[in-house]
């Protein structure tokens, strides 16, 4: 490639990481530098105290699927905090000891001085911090709170994070042994649900990702208990549904999707599990001809359950990066509900993760606690592959359980429509749950129609409700060796991209 990109869920980090690479990084390190770039500029969606997923595409080898999520502890119990021991120390320092090129240290400098100097805080990060669960949460701590103490920082105030700037400096000097056996250990193993010899084993492991053609194309995804093989169960089957002549937005259009998504979310949420304590068989879900044939019956099919609970605010962050090889990493890091939700706690200046209410929120005999286990959730790093199989596209994006959905609403125009990036990018977002269609912005007409025939309820939704996440994602271009990228404006994402020798 003569260009090279990351895309991440601030700018800032994008920036971060596309200097990594002009310093002769590769994909891997400008991936792990942009990660704690973004742990400090999104404190409220991933971060040290998390875990996460990482697609990795060298070149002539097969993409491989990295897992570091929190596990449940050695008693087998989930604490109410819903806190699991994190992995995301571990999979950067498994990803770094396995492909990374630069050293250590380096990598992590950047996020250090920008926890210690500050940045001015963003639209998203703004509202997040003074919603009513946010401005709850982070009161308790005086990072968060001007000089005097008299209120939440607000949107273009400095944010400066001494104590995890610290802590990312230890980090440096230390790698993964500081956080699972040394000084940051000891300080883990005071919150509930945490213990030391959870931490002392914890392991990043590797795995096969899963895969299935949609239209010209393979999509690679996250494999269970991650719900990679629902999305590409959901693409396949509003391809056979003929969704590539429908306009996006329009009734059959998002009728076609919603029984889609109802047919796959019954399939994440019925069938898959931590598949290390499990079998999880992916023959039907993965079978493209039975597929495209449940989906060329969809306009019969009769409005489906769909899955129970609120819509929450989509939380999650994820990046895409790019090499001069070609090397591509897609990689999803949260700590589950902003802020680790009500009850988390911070050590060290992060906030710890609440990924083991997972367990509760996706309920089913496949996916119940015991040491060692991780749950079920909707994170969902994504790769496409074109007929040469090679890798033309990461993406991925933050929204919890919309996650399939908004990641859909792109792939859908892009794979089956042949729509630019940025065009994909600005489409129409939907997702339903619990009787209700969810809508980014205004519903049309032909969205309130659909609606009334299958007795849902519209609930639009506005950029600050966080509902639809926002999307990061490459395109490769290997006639030019270029890279495109696109800004989606539903949060303060961003890419960059730069010129470099091959």
């Amino acid at each position: 490639m003569t260009e090279v990109g990351v895309a991440a869920g601030n700018p800032q980090a994008a920036k971060i990481g596309v200097e990594i690479l002009e310093e002769g990084g590769n994909a891997v390190d400008a991936a792990i530098a942009t990660a704690f770039a973004v742990s400090v500029l999104e404190p409220h969606a991933s971060g040290i105290g998390g875990g996460g997923v990482t697609l990795i595409a060298a070149p002539e080898e097969a993409v491989t699927a990295f897992d570091y999520r929190e596990v449940v502890g050695k008693s087998g119990k989930i604490p109410a905090s819903g806190t699991g021991a994190p992995g995301f120390v571990d999979g950067m320092w498994t990803l770094h000891q396995k492909y990374g090129s630069l050293p250590w240290k380096q990598l992590l400098e950047p996020a250090a001085e920008l926890a210690r100097g500050g940045f001015k805080i963003p639209q998203f990060l703004g509202e997040r911090l003074n919603d009513g669960i946010g401005a709850s949460t982070v009161s308790r701590y005086p990072q968060f709170r001007t000089q005097n103490g008299e209120r939440v920082l607000q949107e273009g105030e400095i944010l400066k994070q001494e104590r995890l700037g610290k802590t990312i400096e230890l980090l440096a000097e230390g790698g993964r042994d500081e956080f699972y056996k040394g000084s940051l250990s000891q300080q883990l193993t005071k919150v509930q649900g945490i213990d030391a010899a959870t931490l002392a084993d914890y392991r990043t492991e590797q795995f096969e990702p899963v895969s299935g053609t949609v239209g010209n194309y393979t999509v690679v995804s996250a494999p269970p208990a991650l719900p990679g093989a629902g999305l590409i169960q959901m693409l396949q089957q509003v391809e056979g549904a003929g969704i590539a002549a429908d306009e996006p937005g329009s009734r059959a259009y998002v009728d076609k999707l919603m029984k889609a998504w109802s047919n796959a979310s019954k399939t994440v949420t019925g069938q898959f599990g931590d598949q290390r304590f499990i079998d999880v068989d992916l023959t039907t879900v993965l079978d493209r001809e039975a597929n495209l044939q449940i989906g060329s019956d969809l306009h019969a099919q009769s409005p489906q359950d769909s899955p129970e609970g609120e819509i929450d605010p989509g939380n999650t962050t994820h990046l895409n990066v790019v090499d001069r090889n070609g090397m591509m990493v897609s990689m999803t890091n949260t700590i589950t509900s902003f802020w680790g939700g009500p009850k988390s706690e911070v050590v060290g200046g992060f906030f710890m993760n609440n990924q083991l209410s997972r367990f509760k929120t996706v309920e089913s005999p496949k996916n119940q606690p015991e040491p060692g286990r991780k749950s079920v959730t909707w994170s969902n790093p994504t790769m496409v592959l074109d007929q040469q199989d090679r890798v033309v596209m990461g993406i991925g994006t933050p929204g919890g359980q919309q996650i399939p959905n908004i990641l859909s609403s792109v792939l859908v125009p892009m794979l089956l429509q042949d729509q630019p990036l940025s065009k994909a990018i600005d489409a129409p977002r939907f997702h339903l749950q619990g009787g209700i269609l969810a809508v980014g912005g205004k519903a049309n007409q032909e969205v309130r129609s659909l609606a009334r025939a299958n007795g849902w309820k519209v609930r639009e939704t506005t950029r600050s409700e966080g509902v639809f996440g926002s999307v990061q994602a490459l395109w490769l271009d290997y006639g030019n060796g270029t890279v495109d990228g696109a800004p989606d404006p539903r949060r303060d994402a961003g890419y960059a991209v730069a010129a470099v020798e091959k």
